[in-house]
């Protein structure tokens, strides 16, 4: 796909459903008794898949665009799968799925594409096999394929090495099941959408600052859902705002969870025109509209406790420390190294390409500032979505046009992103 430079930003669009909420919705209004809609829901290829398992475990799940109807039965209606669960590219769906699997009363096997197959998994299977759990696959249970044997659990306290959602979310729902008390503690606190959504479907948790205890044997109860954009999807037009001359965009209904909203503190740290409008909330997830302007942008370092925050973002935040003032920081970041690609080596060898002086650090980066990118060539998403639209939003600023290589890749997440950035650009 070749795109090229643009002269402005300007117009208003409504950013896709959250993915992380968009599955959960699926899955949690599967295991519940009742009926549960969902509008908004992002129909992208990740949360399709999570669609797919569950159809193919029994529960009826009618889907038109973004409005989701989930009929559930309660966690007992699961059935054994008569094929396998295939999650495509999509690391949230095995790796909840699992804390869902190993408490059920059958057999099952998981596996999904070329990304998945390179994907850590014993940091989920560990601890649900101190739980009780019958997993097995490749490197012993390292890697997928993954079969699960369904058995009887009992309650654990977890201390997670690492601060990651997927992890405490699986070791939660296997608690849902377990006989107990389950309790997970992570490093710092990561992105809290499962505790919220499992209340609104009555679950009852114990929280403080980075420890969620589950008590195994309660009901979910159906609920409706609306999913707030995701502000994830929202951070590359917030970027391109920022960074684009004579630009001004509004971003509609965008998800504002304290737990995601690294992006903002950075953007604004970085001296970023940004400011919120109207927020509201729903199902406990709070959200809103977002303004950004072309701004003066000036280098900061990244680290700490913010990192779970905007763990997803960091590559469009390289992509904006380019035509920042300074050399930005980004460290503690080594998560990085197992998402879709190691987004740091892929991030830093496709902005080189442009022309940026970026260095990979062993959990970071560093990105000198300001340049001026040239372009010209080709680059490549590595089949990694985030890696994709931050190079779409890199064209938007590049001398030169560049051809973007495995752009189909951005569909797992944001499948109107180009349609979104051309209707921005047309009204300038």
């Amino acid at each position: 796909m070749k795109r090229e430079k643009v002269r402005a930003l300007n117009g208003e669009i409504h950013i896709p459903g959250d993915k992380s909420i968009s599955h959960r919705s699926v899955m949690f209004g599967a295991l519940a008794k009742g009926t549960t809609t969902v509008k908004n829901f992002l129909p992208g290829a990740d949360c399709l898949s999570t669609i797919d398992c569950f159809r193919k475990m029994g529960v009826q799940i009618e889907q038109n665009g973004s409005d989701v109807v989930i009929y559930g039965k309660g966690i007992d209606s699961l059935s054994e799968p008569a094929s396998l669960l295939d999650v495509g590219n999509s690391g949230t769906t095995i790796r909840l799925m699992l804390g869902i699997l190993a408490g059920r009363p059958f057999y099952s096997a998981v596996a999904g594409d070329e990304s998945i197959a390179k994907r850590p998994m014993k940091r989920v299977t560990e601890p649900l096999k101190q739980m009780g759990a019958k997993i097995d696959g490749r490197a012993g249970g390292e890697f997928t394929p993954l079969s699960v044997s369904g058995s009887s659990l009992k309650g654990i306290d977890y201390v997670s090495p690492v601060a990651s959602a997927q992890i405490k979310s699986a070791v939660l729902l296997a608690g849902l099941q377990a006989e107990g008390t389950t309790t997970v503690t992570e490093p710092h606190k990561s992105r809290d959408h499962t505790e919220r959504m499992l209340s609104a479907f009555g679950v009852e948790l114990s929280e403080d600052q980075t420890s969620v205890s589950i008590t195994g044997g309660q009901d979910l109860t159906a609920a409706d859902i609306f999913v707030p954009g995701d502000i994830s999807s929202a951070a590359f037009f917030l970027a391109a705002g920022a960074m684009v001359p004579n630009s001004s965009i509004v971003l509609k209904n965008v998800g504002l969870n304290p737990t995601r909203t690294g992006i903002i503190d950075v953007l604004q740290n970085m001296g970023a025109k940004l400011e919120i409008k109207s927020s509201a909330d729903s199902n406990a997830e709070p959200y809103g509209d977002l303004v950004i302007e072309t701004s003066s942008l000036k280098a900061v370092e990244i680290g700490g406790d913010i990192i779970p925050r905007l763990i997803d973002e960091i590559p469009i935040i390289a992509l904006l420390a380019t035509q920042a003032e300074g050399t930005t920081v980004i460290k503690d970041a080594a998560e990085l190294k197992v998402k879709e690609t190691n987004r740091i080596d892929t991030v830093v060898s496709e902005l080189r390409k442009l022309g940026a002086e970026i260095e990979p650090t062993e959990d970071g980066m560093k990105i000198y500032g300001k340049q001026t990118l040239k372009g010209g060539g080709t680059v490549s998403s590595h089949g990694d979505h985030r890696i994709g639209m931050m190079l779409g939003i890199a064209s938007s600023i590049t001398v030169e046009p560049i051809e973007i290589e495995q752009a189909d890749a951005i569909h797992v997440s944001y499948p109107t992103f180009f349609e979104h950035l051309n209707k921005l650009s047309k009204k300038s």
